[in-house]
Parts: structure tokens; C-alpha cells; sequence
């Protein structure tokens, strides 16, 4: 038992330009096996809305084993046997992303990851610059955890996870979680009808996580509580969470108002703070970058980029995706950042424009050394003034 609509309790989206909706399968598994459009359409349309607006959308996407059983109906398993789900996995990538690019006004991309790929920081910034290229050129990324190797992944069935994964990966601004849930309850409304949705969670704390029940279906693998630990995930990069029914037209509907229908889940501080406060603390590698006055005023604005042209020096040894320190001339720290080239790469641009990058290399990874998303100035700079 869910509340109705004009029961739950309703909350501004916060202001948002990029977010990652996550869909589960319980949203996308037909009743007599397959998948189906039916919830599907609604979210459609809203991704389709908010791209109108120039917003962008990262899907995250179950659905494949659900697509994978189908088809292999005769033969396939309903067991738990892992090399059996792999291959159902497999066999529904295909009809899984068909059914998105059906309901899609633009190009769908394909795009499977495993955990694998975000712990690594080189794989990460691939990933990472995948990604940004797709939503340039407009394109709906679909993303799904690559089941057919990640052994863990799939047993866990945490899709809400890597969601909330994918959006610190793309910095989104929020996450949205689609489910057969229509909000996070006090108690579990399948058991107790007085149960009563929650809008608004201030903070994810040991009460709150003990309100989340387990899955309430056969085809998902995750529940209530996979979902708070995406939210958590999420938080900690400074990015809200929404959970909303997905089967309600009128709930997504109200997405593209700014309303939502179901429970946000907030983060103290912002997006940015929590990034910032990351570059800042982690452990940086052995090497830093030398720039020009010009580029230290760029980046002290808070705005730029590092590019090659402003490098004056390099120093030591990292590699790409290493978290580098930038001095200045007289070697006061002035900022830190994700380097998107290793130290005898940058070494071989140092003063050169962006353009002749690819030619100097034979390869780019883009213009930037360091991607102005990727950097955070110092607390204060040499004058006292905060950055």
C-alpha cells in the first residue's frame, strides 16, 4: 500500500542543470516477461522535457536480465546461479537499450562500467570524458553496470549505487531514483497501513536508515535501503537525492515543473563546498605543475581551466588522473587538480597551445591539463583574499 498522490507530501526540486535519473526494473519488466514501455514512456518524456530546456540527463538503467529471461525463456533459470545471470545480462543489453532509443527523440549511447572502472583514476577520467562528450553532442547516455564481468556487482544488484556513483562522476546536481516506491515511509507500507511517506530528510541518519525495508520484488535486486546508500554516496559528493514513484504519469510529470512527489533527501552544504573540500584534503601525488602570473590570476577567479600555454614547469613524476599541485613562479601552492596528462606529457606542452596537443602527442585527451571541474584553489591566496 502507497499513498495517492495528492497525499504525499510535495517539495521543490532544487535548482538543478545535470542529473542522473536512475530506473529500476521493476519499473521496466513487462507482467508476462520482457520489458515493457508502459512507466517507461513517462520518464521518457521527462528526459525529453528537460533536455528542451538545456538540462541534461544520464540514464541509469536496469532492466537487462529482466530483457535477457525473455528471450531465453525455455531455457534460462529464474535460480540465483551467477553464470546464468551473466548471460541473461548479456542477451538484454540489446532489447534494453532498443526499448530507451525507441522512446528517445535523440541518439541513445551505450555505456557499461563496472566499480573497476571509477576506482581507476585513468579509467575514471576516460569515463568521465566520455560522458561529457555524449551529453555535448546531445546524446542520452545509458549507463548499466557491465554484469556480464562484475561478479559482485550483480549479486548485489546495487544499480542504485552506481548511480550515485555516475553522478559524482559527471557532477551532476541531483540524483533522481525511480522505483515501484513512491517515497521513503516510516514504516513499511506493504505491512503497515498507517504507515506515512517522508518529503523531506534533512539528513541520513541511523533512524532514518532503519526505516528501509528490503525489496518488495522478484525481478529487482535492490530495495529501500540500497537506495539510501546511494543517497548517502551522493551526499557525500554534495549532491541531493529524489525518490519518486516512477508508475505514476502525474508524479514524473511534475519533474518538469520542479515539483516532486515523493522524498528529497538533502546534503549539508553544497555540491561545490564538498568537491572543493576533496581536492583540497586528498592525498596529492609527488609531482606539481609550475605556472605563469597570467595563469594564476585565471585560475584564482575560480573559472578556468589550466591549460598548457600558462605551464611554466614540471616537476616529478604522476600520471594521468593523479591529483597534482599548482605553484605559482616563487612556488606557492596556488590551486590542485585531477591532471589529465602524466608529468612527461605536460612536460612536452608546456607553453604550447591546446591545439597543437594532438599533434605533439599524437593523441588528446582534451584541451585542458586540468579540467577547471577538477580543480580547487587554495583556502586563501599569497595576498590573504579567499579564493
Amino acid at each position: 500500500m502507497t499513498a495517492s498522490l495528492h497525499q504525499l507530501p510535495e517539495c521543490a526540486l532544487p535548482p538543478w542543470r545535470r542529473a542522473v535519473l536512475k530506473v529500476g526494473s521493476n519499473l521496466l519488466a513487462a507482467d508476462g516477461g520482457g520489458l515493457t514501455t508502459c512507466y517507461a514512456q513517462a520518464l521518457a518524456a521527462f528526459m525529453s522535457a528537460s533536455h528542451a530546456v538545456g538540462r541534461e540527463v544520464v540514464l541509469v538503467s536496469s532492466g537487462a536480465v529482466a530483457a535477457g529471461r525473455a528471450l531465453m525463456r525455455e531455457r534460462a533459470t529464474t535460480g540465483g546461479d551467477l553464470a546464468a545471470r551473466q548471460a541473461l545480462a548479456a542477451l538484454g543489453q540489446a532489447p534494453m537499450i532498443a526499448l530507451w532509443q525507441g522512446l528517445s527523440d535523440r541518439p541513445v549511447a551505450q555505456v557499461l562500467l563496472t566499480h573497476d572502472d571509477l576506482r581507476n583514476r585513468r579509467r575514471y577520467l576516460n569515463a568521465r570524458t566520455t560522458l561529457r562528450e555524449l551529453l555535448a553532442l546531445g546524446v542520452l547516455p545509458v549507463v548499466n553496470e557491465n554484469d556480464t564481468v562484475a561478479v559482485d556487482e550483480l549479486k548485489l544488484g546495487d544499480n542504485d549505487n552506481l548511480a550515485a556513483i555516475v553522478a559524482a562522476l559527471v557532477d551532476a546536481d541531483l540524483l533522481l531514483i525511480a522505483s515501484d516506491v513512491d517515497a521513503l515511509y516510516n514504516a513499511d507500507p506493504r505491512r503497515d497501513p498507517a504507515a506515512e511517506p517522508i518529503g523531506h530528510v534533512l539528513q541520513l541518519t541511523p533512524e532514518v536508515i532503519a526505516m528501509a525495508g528490503d525489496s518488495g520484488s522478484t525481478v529487482g535486486t535492490g530495495g529501500m535501503r540500497t537506495k539510501l546508500q546511494a543517497a548517502a554516496k551522493a551526499a557525500g559528493a554534495g549532491i541531493p537525492t529524489a525518490l519518486f514513484g516512477g508508475r505514476d504519469a502525474a508524479t514524473v510529470k511534475a519533474l518538469e515543473q520542479g515539483r516532486l512527489h515523493g522524498t528529497l533527501i538533502d546534503v549539508a552544504g553544497n555540491r561545490m563546498q564538498a568537491r572543493k573540500y576533496w581536492l583540497r584534503h586528498a592525498p596529492a601525488g609527488s609531482g606539481y605543475i609550475t605556472v605563469d602570473a597570467g595563469a594564476v590570476r585565471a585560475l584564482i577567479g575560480g573559472r578556468a581551466s589550466l591549460l598548457p600555454g600558462g605551464i611554466l614547469g614540471v616537476s616529478g613524476e604522476f600520471h594521468r588522473g593523479d591529483l597534482v599541485e599548482i605553484v605559482d613562479a616563487d612556488s606557492h601552492a596556488v590551486a590542485r587538480g585531477l591532471c589529465q596528462y602524466g608529468a612527461s606529457e605536460v612536460r612536452r606542452l608546456i607553453g604550447r597551445h591546446s591545439r597543437d596537443i594532438e599533434s605533439l602527442l599524437g593523441y588528446s585527451y582534451g584541451a585542458e591539463i586540468v579540467h577547471r571541474d577538477d580543480l580547487a584553489t587554495m583556502e586563501t591566496t599569497q595576498g590573504g583574499m579567499e579564493a
